[in-house]
């Protein structure tokens, strides 16, 4: 494995930080580490990097412990830190070129083509960069030097839609290479999009680890239905999918898991006032995967 943790935790005094985190990361595979934030995905990357000492537990990256042998461990790994920041005179080349010297160089053509598909502006200084912009240097540095395995914090944050397809692309490329991919999130489509695994953790713990597919039991919609009679609670309680069916009034809610085709086609053969249909917030889905976890 390329990533392997057991029982790791790091504590700040009495406040949690993570607790018993146990993870396997085979080689060429894009990871998700989904949370919301708050949840632990940071301190994680920061243990796993050795910027933190762990207080219980262990960790290893390429068969090194992270603690003992941290040298051998980054000359092969690119990182992209939740806030990408370094010298604000330093124009965009120039921060890749810094970062290109750690690493005995880099292959310049490739580096370039990354900051083409990337729309990085190599001669701007970083001071005068946005967000998003400061996020697109920092993918360049982590990707240029085609490490064996990127860990990526948030890496999408403040990028434009355009950018984000373009990153997952360099994504599955890397992952189409062998190399291996360790991806933080909050956003549950993104890792649904890209990712082979995920782990989903909540207040600093892991409550769930499998393949994307399995997150798709999570995914579901609350609807609510607005009758101008009587509510047919019948013609939509054994509908596939749907469960949580409530009646207030003249008024159903319920949760549909799947597709909706289902209760649209039986709600069109009633007279309804209204009908509204929401995805649940990333919260709201931790907290059922606790609570099953439980």
């Amino acid at each position: 494995m390329i990533i392997e943790t057991e029982g790791l935790t790091k504590r700040y005094g009495r406040r949690r930080g993570i607790d018993d985190v146990t993870l396997g990361i085979d080689q060429g595979e894009i990871f998700g580490f989904l949370g919301p934030n708050g949840a632990g995905k940071t301190t994680t990357i920061r243990t796993l990097l050795g910027h933190l000492r762990p207080t219980a537990g262990r960790a290893r990256i390429f068969g090194h412990d992270v603690t003992a042998n941290p040298v051998a461990i980054h000359r092969r790994l690119g990182y992209l830190p939740g806030e990408f920041g370094l010298y604000d005179r330093l124009t965009g080349a120039q921060t890749a070129d810094y970062f290109a010297h750690l690493y005995g160089g880099v292959d310049r053509g490739y580096r370039n083509r990354l900051m083409e598909r990337l729309g990085v502006d190599p001669g701007r200084r970083f001071r005068e960069l946005s967000k998003g912009n400061k996020q697109k240097v920092g993918l360049v540095v982590a990707f240029q030097h085609r490490p064996d395995l990127l860990i990526l914090d948030e890496p999408t944050s403040g990028l434009d839609p355009l950018v984000q397809q373009e990153f997952h692309a360099l994504v599955r490329e890397a992952r189409d290479e062998g190399r291996t991919v360790f991806l933080s999130s909050h956003v549950l489509s993104e890792v649904e999009a890209v990712c082979d695994r995920v782990a989903l953790i909540r207040d600093g713990r892991i409550v769930r680890t499998g393949s994307v597919e399995s997150l798709r039991d999570l995914a579901h919609h609350q609807v609510l239905l607005r009758f101008a009679g009587d509510v047919p609670v019948a013609a939509f309680e054994n509908l596939p999918g749907v469960s949580d069916v409530q009646v207030t009034g003249r008024t159903l809610r319920l949760r549909v898991g799947g597709p909706m085709t289902p209760v649209v086609r039986a709600a069109a053969a009633y007279d309804l006032l209204d009908f509204e249909s929401r995805e649940p917030g990333l919260e709201e889905t931790f907290l059922r995967a606790y609570q099953a976890a439980s």
